[in-house]
C-alpha cells in the first residue's frame, strides 16, 4: 500500500462506465463509510448521511431516473431512456452522500455543506486507498426532486453527489493540473 502522500498524489477519477466488478465487499463498504465520516464537523451535527446503492437497487432507482427523464422529454428515444435507466448501474457500487445542512444558531450552513463535501472526498480517497477506483459526480438527476424522493431525501436535504466505485477497467490517465504559481498566493 502506498504511503499517504503517494496515495493522495496518485488518486484519479475514473469514468463510471470504465468501472467494473469487483466492487467493495460489505466489510470494505463499512471501512469506506467509516473513513468518509471522519471529517471536520463543527458542533458534531453530522450534517450528512450516506445511501448505499448496490445490486438491483441500482436499476430500481434507474427506473425512476428514466421515468423522470421521459416525463420531461416525451420525444426521447428508447436509447436515451435506457441510457438514463443505467445511470447508477455503470459501476458495481454507488454511494450517495446526502447533505443535511440546516439553519443552526452557531454553525453556519456553509460549514455544514463543506463538511458534506469533505465526507464525499474522504469516500473517494478511501476507495483509492483500498485499491478501487471512484468518480464523484452530480448530474441532472442529483437535482431532480423526483429522484431525491425515490432515494428518500427529506425536503431540506440535498445531494452532495453520487460516488461510483469499482475496479478500473484500465489504468486511469492523468490530466494536467494547474501550476502552483497560478493558484497559490503566498503571504509572509
Amino acid at each position: 500500500m502506498p504511503d499517504a502522500i503517494d496515495l493522495l498524489k496518485t488518486r484519479r477519477s475514473v469514468k463510471p462506465m470504465e468501472l467494473t466488478a469487483p466492487g467493495p465487499s460489505a466489510g470494505e463498504i463499512d471501512t469506506l463509510l467509516t473513513v468518509a465520516s471522519r471529517v471536520p464537523d463543527h458542533g458534531k451535527l453530522t450534517p450528512w448521511r450516506f445511501i448505499v446503492i448496490e445490486g438491483d437497487a441500482r436499476r430500481r432507482i434507474g427506473d425512476k431516473i428514466a421515468a423522470a427523464f421521459q416525463a420531461d422529454r416525451p420525444d426521447a428515444t428508447p436509447d436515451q431512456i435506457e441510457f438514463e435507466r443505467n445511470r447508477l448501474a455503470r459501476a458495481p457500487l454507488v454511494i450517495a452522500v446526502v447533505s443535511r445542512a440546516a439553519p443552526h444558531v452557531k454553525i453556519p450552513e456553509w460549514e455544514q455543506l463543506m463538511s458534506a463535501g469533505a465526507a464525499t472526498m474522504n469516500l473517494v480517497t478511501a476507495a483509492h486507498a483500498l485499491g478501487f477506483a471512484a468518480n464523484w459526480i452530480t448530474e441532472w438527476y442529483a437535482y431532480d426532486r423526483r429522484t431525491l424522493d425515490a432515494l428518500g431525501l427529506a425536503a431540506h436535504e440535498k445531494l452532495a453527489g453520487f460516488v461510483h466505485i469499482g475496479t478500473a477497467a484500465r489504468p486511469p490517465e492523468d490530466r494536467d493540473r494547474p501550476p502552483l504559481a497560478a493558484i497559490v498566493t503566498r503571504l509572509a
